[in-house]
């Protein structure tokens, strides 16, 4: 990672809620081509989340806490901000001299632009401007949230406009929030009459269905972009009991992970 930053975008998208069980079936059924294209090996990596909601996971996220791999460890990290005693920080860590991830790689020369999706990115109440605010440029609007079924292709429409007006030679670090898995989801079967599993699977297929466009915007600038895509936390519909997320529960913790770099178009 070291060797990368200034020389590659970064594009981190986190699939809010998703779970792995169903990004792996997904995969499996060849209900998500598009990632079957890109995913290293063609399959999603098993990790476990730093936490079981998405305000907890994204600020270790943006403190270079990524999902951690299911093998024993040590595991050198990608991003790691400074401080002593760090155990995996390792000579291809880059480590950065700030609080979180946005404000090192500003310090590298990036221009950092959040896209959020979920409500902890809705900037409505102070506590959804925290996240979004570790960005230079930062975004949200109701279109690009969980009741807005083509939030991610809204949140590429206005990715595509940043783009367009960025500086060629500037590196540019996104960061997107995807909405669609997380409740409610059952707009995305006709007739459901309640979120579950299915409806949950049917929202990563109209993800997939939108990853073209997203991959073509950010490889067709002048550099490679290394691509980091995980979830946030797995989330329940009524296993031992439990609906939603933010309970130690193995679906929770256990979150599909890739990272591969793709080659500018």
């Amino acid at each position: 990672m070291r060797e990368l930053i200034g020389t590659h975008d970064l594009l981190f998208v986190t699939l809010d809620t998703l779970r792995f069980d169903v990004a792996q079936r997904c995969l499996a059924d060849g209900r998500t081509p598009r990632l079957a294209k890109v995913l290293p090996g063609g399959v999603w990596e098993r990790r476990h989340s730093p936490a079981s909601f998405t305000y907890a996971a994204h600020h270790a996220f943006f403190a270079g806490f990524l999902p951690t791999p299911v093998t024993p460890g040590p595991h050198e990290r990608l991003f790691a901000a400074r401080f002593g005693g760090s155990e995996t920080s390792g000579p291809r860590t880059f480590v950065f001299d700030a609080p979180d991830l946005p404000a090192g790689l500003a310090a590298a020369g990036y221009h950092t632009v959040c896209l959020g999706g979920v409500g902890f990115f809705n900037p409505a109440a102070p506590l959804g401007r925290v996240l979004p605010g570790m960005f230079a440029e930062s975004h949200w609007e109701s279109a690009f949230g969980v009741t807005a079924p083509d939030c991610l292709g809204a949140q590429l429409d206005r990715l595509e406009s940043i783009i367009a007006g960025l500086p060629a030679g500037r590196p540019l670090f996104t960061f997107l929030n995807v909405a669609a898995m997380h409740q409610p989801n059952k707009h995305y079967v006709q007739g459901a009459g309640s979120d579950s599993v299915a409806t949950h699977a049917a929202a990563l297929e109209y993800v997939d269905g939108r990853l073209d466009r997203l991959f073509g915007l950010v490889s067709g600038r002048e550099r490679p972009c290394l691509v980091i895509i995980c979830s946030d936390h797995g989330t329940l519909y009524g296993e031992d009991g439990h609906v939603g997320h933010r309970v130690a529960h193995e679906t929770v913790w256990t979150v599909p992970y890739a990272d591969f770099i793709l080659e500018p178009s």
